[in-house]
């Protein structure tokens, strides 16, 4: 199953503030929900963790991070990853291509995410891995916003790391929901 999720948002920091934070991986995992670094090999290439949940299923991903591009004169950035299921039922692929602009003093940010995956989430559908994906960078902007908060970016604000079950279970039952939904006003159609 392939997905194409893109989001904007905006920061009230300064475009270097914000640059500096998104183009260091170590100190921005702890902004993502259910996310970890497990080693730096070198300035480019991380090994890492995440660990989410759709609606009862709990997934684990151990893999790799490639910084692709990082071009700071642009603010453009690439970054590659690859997971592979912790029990060995699957794998994800994500391409995420970021930009930064700056305009009086607050940055736009706005960057897409192709994400492949295989195995037992794909069963779930695009749908609910779409929701479920803006849950998560939802609190990911909330934390990454909460962070930067602290003294013009200079001294960290608190950020929560942990997966917000609350939130991502209504999002399974919304998405559910409108999957019933859509089967019923398309058996309505046909009839």
């Amino acid at each position: 199953m392939n997905t194409l999720i893109t989001k904007e948002f905006d920061i009230d920091q300064p475009i270097e503030v914000v640059w500096k934070s998104l183009a260091a991986p170590e100190e921005i995992v702890d902004c993502v929900p259910g996310a970890a670094i497990t080693e730096k090999i070198d300035d480019r290439n991380y090994k890492g963790e995440v660990v989410t949940k759709f609606g009862p299923i709990k997934a684990a991903y151990a893999g790799d991070i490639e910084i692709v591009e990082l071009d700071e004169a642009n603010h453009k950035m690439v970054l590659k990853g690859r997971g592979l299921d912790s029990k060995g039922k699957g794998s994800a692929d994500m391409i995420m291509k970021g930009v930064l602009t700056e305009e009086n003093g607050k940055t736009h940010v706005s960057f897409s995410m192709d994400i492949t995956i295989v195995g037992m989430l794909a069963q779930f559908g695009s749908r609910l891995i779409n929701d479920v994906s803006d849950q998560l960078l939802n609190q990911f902007v909330k934390n990454f916003s909460n962070k930067l908060a602290g003294n013009g970016g200079e001294t960290a604000g608190e950020t929560d790391n942990a997966l917000n079950a609350g939130a991502l279970a209504g999002t399974v039952v919304k998405s559910m929901l409108g999957s019933v939904g859509d089967i019923f006003k398309g058996g309505k159609k046909d009839a």
